[in-house]
C-alpha cells in the first residue's frame, strides 16, 4: 500500500511550440501529473512559472490527493505546470501557449478523468482558453473540463473568495474548541494576495476581529488597535503595496509572523516559519492559508508549546471544495446561488474540521498528523476496496 500511495499514477511531459509576437518560435516544456485516482478523477491547478519542475508538480499532485481526501470530496490529486515567465509574455503569447498546452494534455484530461484549475500566474481567463480549446477538439462545449472559470462560462458563485472563506470556517471551529472569541481577536496576516486579503476583509466585517498586522511581498504594516481593512485594500489596489497604509506603522515583512496576536495566518510562501524564527512566534492559533508555510521542525516546536495549528490540507481546502461544487453544477447544468455555495462550504469545512480534530485527539497528536491519518486512511481504504486490475 505504501508503494502504491507514494507513486504517481501518470506523468505526462509535453513540448509546447509557440509562435512569439516577433515571429520566432520558442518551445516550452509542460507537465501534467495524476498522483492518485482511487476516489475519483484527478483535480489540481496549472501553474506558469520559470522555476516549475516535474518533481515540484509531482509533489503538488500528491498534496492534492490528501487535501481532497481530508475534506471528503470525491477527487484524487493532480497538478500541471509550464516552464515559462508569464510576466515577460504578451496576452497573445500566453493565449497561444495555453491553447497548445491544453491540446497536448487533452488525451488525459476531462470531466471524468482530470479537471485542472488556476494556480500560480494562471487565472479564470486561462481556464476559459483551456475550456474552449478542449471543446473545439471534442466538438461540443465541455464546461466541466476545468474549474475556476468566469461566471459567464459556467464558473461558480463564491469561487474567488472560496479559499479564504473555507479557512474562516475552520478558524471559527478552532476558536470554538479552544474557547476563544473571534470578536476583538487580534489577527496577523502574512501575505496579502487574493486569499490573505479576502480573509482580512471577511474576518473583520463578519466576525468583528481586529486585523493588527498585514504583510505583502514588499513589506508590512502594524496597528495594535486594528487596521482599517477597507482602507488597506484600497491602498493596495491604488499603489500595489500595503506599505504606508493610513494610520499604520511600518514593520518588516517577516516580523508580522512574530507580532503579539491571537490568530496568525501565514498566507504567503512555503517555509515561512522555521526553526530559526519559531521561537519568536507568539500566536496560540495558526491557520496555514498558504501551502507548506511551516517546516516540520517548527511544527513539532509549536505542538510542544500547545499551539493549535490548522494544516494547509484543511485550512486552505476551501478553494478545491468550491471547485468541486463548480464541477457538480457544470455536470448538471444547474447553477447555485452564492448563499447555497456558502452554506454548503460551511457544512463541508465543519465536518472536515471535526474529523481531523477527532483523529488528532484519538491519536494524541497534532492536527496535521490527524489530517494525514484521516486522508491517507480514506485513500488506502478506496484502493483496498477497488483492488488491483487486472
Amino acid at each position: 500500500m505504501r508503494q502504491v500511495l507514494k507513486n504517481t499514477k501518470r506523468q505526462l511531459v509535453v513540448s509546447i511550440p509557440v509562435k512569439m509576437d516577433g515571429g520566432e518560435v520558442k518551445v516550452f516544456e509542460g507537465y501534467r501529473v495524476q498522483h492518485n485516482i482511487a476516489r475519483g478523477p484527478a483535480k489540481g491547478g496549472i501553474r506558469f512559472h520559470p522555476r516549475v519542475t516535474l518533481d515540484e508538480v509531482k509533489a503538488l499532485a500528491s498534496w492534492m490527493t490528501w487535501k481532497c481526501a481530508t475534506v471528503g470530496i470525491p477527487y484524487g490529486g493532480g497538478k500541471g505546470g509550464v516552464v515559462c515567465d508569464p510576466k515577460s509574455m504578451s496576452r497573445g503569447e500566453l493565449e497561444r501557449l495555453t491553447r497548445r498546452y491544453a491540446f497536448e494534455i487533452a488525451p488525459i484530461i476531462g470531466p471524468d478523468r482530470d479537471i485542472p484549475a488556476p494556480d500560480v500566474y494562471t487565472d479564470e481567463q486561462t481556464m476559459a482558453w483551456i475550456m474552449d480549446t478542449i471543446s473545439m477538439v471534442r466538438g461540443h462545449t465541455e464546461l466541466a473540463v476545468v474549474t475556476g472559470k468566469p461566471l459567464a462560462l459556467g464558473g461558480s458563485q463564491g469561487r474567488a473568495e472560496a479559499t479564504a472563506r473555507g479557512c474562516l470556517y475552520v478558524v471559527r471551529e478552532a476558536c470554538r474548541v479552544r474557547g476563544m472569541q473571534l470578536r476583538d481577536a487580534r489577527v496577523a496576516i502574512h501575505g496579502f494576495g487574493n486569499a490573505g486579503a479576502n480573509f482580512a476583509r471577511m474576518v473583520a466585517a463578519e466576525d468583528g476581529a481586529r486585523v493588527v498586522a498585514i504583510a505583502d511581498s514588499r513589506g508590512g504594516v502594524l496597528n495594535a488597535e486594528g487596521i482599517d481593512v477597507q482602507a488597506a485594500l484600497r491602498h493596495k489596489a491604488e499603489t500595489g503595496v500595503v506599505e504606508r497604509t493610513p494610520n499604520t506603522e511600518p514593520v518588516a515583512r517577516d516580523e508580522v509572523l512574530e507580532v503579539d496576536c491571537d490568530i496568525l495566518l501565514p498566507a504567503a510562501l512555503e517555509n515561512s516559519i522555521t526553526l530559526a524564527n519559531v521561537g519568536r512566534v507568539r500566536a496560540p492559533l495558526i491557520a496555514e492559508l498558504a501551502n507548506g508555510p511551516v517546516t516540520p521542525g517548527a511544527d513539532r516546536v509549536l505542538f510542544d508549546r500547545g499551539v493549535l495549528l490548522l494544516p494547509d490540507i484543511l485550512a486552505n481546502a476551501g478553494g478545491v471544495t468550491v471547485s468541486y461544487y463548480e464541477w457538480v453544477q457544470n455536470q448538471y447544468s444547474y447553477f447555485w446561488t452564492e448563499e447555497r455555495v456558502k452554506e454548503t462550504l460551511e457544512q463541508t469545512m465543519q465536518t472536515a474540521f471535526a474529523g481531523v480534530h477527532a483523529a488528532a485527539e484519538r491519536h494524541k497528536t497534532d492536527m496535521r498528523t490527524g489530517a494525514y491519518i484521516l486522508a491517507v486512511g480514506r485513500v488506502a481504504e478506496a484502493t483496498d476496496l477497488r483492488g488491483i486490475f487486472p
